[in-house]
């Protein structure tokens, strides 16, 4: 029997916002793989399944391990949370099978940016960019670059990955970056364990910005120029009004 890889995106952490398409390739797998703290969130979607785990770091032998099992003829669901092909499993899964005769599908999945975008109103109705503070995989050189084009070019930014113990710095300096292009009254938003037990929810002004208390379970949107609060909501228009 040949085996099957689904890359599969299960949303931001809530069970309806997991698409009925993953849902499906998940009950039609046998074995399940995954970061463990993501596994965990659909515990109850795959009792009785072989589980698959790897810590943080080890990304390369999760979807090493991953590709194995589906090669030896067993249907597999490697997860990531948000959407696989958005800092997710998706692309590294290619790199590795190279050439390998094996059925592989990636199943979309809501991103973190569009589900915190959601719960803040309608922040990304325009242009925007999404930028990992993150410097394990990129130097900060980049992600400086990144900051300043984006912010000059006056982007929406959404920001993953803003803070952490050894980062703690990284929103206040990723600010500095941004500071020249950026009014101090933009409006901005940030949604802490998205769709999750514990959620919050806020919006602050940039000046505000550089002082916010942020971890890796926070997604940050800046605003541009014409984004506002509607009801306590964050709206950027798109225009359509002007027409």
């Amino acid at each position: 029997m040949k085996g099957k890889l689904y890359v599969i995106g299960t949303g931001p952490g809530s069970d309806d916002l997991i698409s009925g398409r993953a849902l499906k390739a998940i009950e039609e797998s046998s074995v399940i793989a995954g970061y463990g703290v993501y596994t965990d969130l659909i515990a109850h979607k795959i009792e009785g399944k072989e589980i698959i785990t790897t810590p943080m770091k080890q990304e390369v032998a999760r979807c090493e391990k991953a590709l194995e099992v589906a090669k030896s003829g067993k249907i597999v669901s490697l997860i990531s949370s948000g959407d696989a092909g958005v800092y997710g499993m998706a692309g590294l899964i290619y790199e590795i099978a190279g050439n390998d005769d094996i059925d592989i599908e990636v199943i979309p999945g809501i991103s973190a940016v569009l589900a915190a975008a959601a719960r803040l109103g309608a922040p990304l109705t325009h242009d925007f960019a999404v930028i990992s503070l993150s410097d394990l995989l990129t130097p900060w050189e980049k992600i400086e670059k990144r900051l300043k084009n984006a912010a000059e070019a006056e982007f929406i930014i959404a920001i993953y990955n803003p803070s952490s113990k050894k980062r703690a710095d990284y929103l206040r300096k990723a600010c500095e970056i941004m500071k020249p292009y950026i009014s101090d009254d933009t409006i901005c938003g940030y949604v802490r364990n998205c769709e999750r037990d514990e959620e919050e929810i806020g919006t602050l002004t940039f000046k505000e910005l550089f002082d916010f208390q942020a971890d890796m379970f926070t997604l940050i949107i800046i605003g541009n120029s014409t984004t506002k609060l509607i009801n306590k909501k964050m709206v950027t228009p798109r225009g359509y009004k002007g027409i």
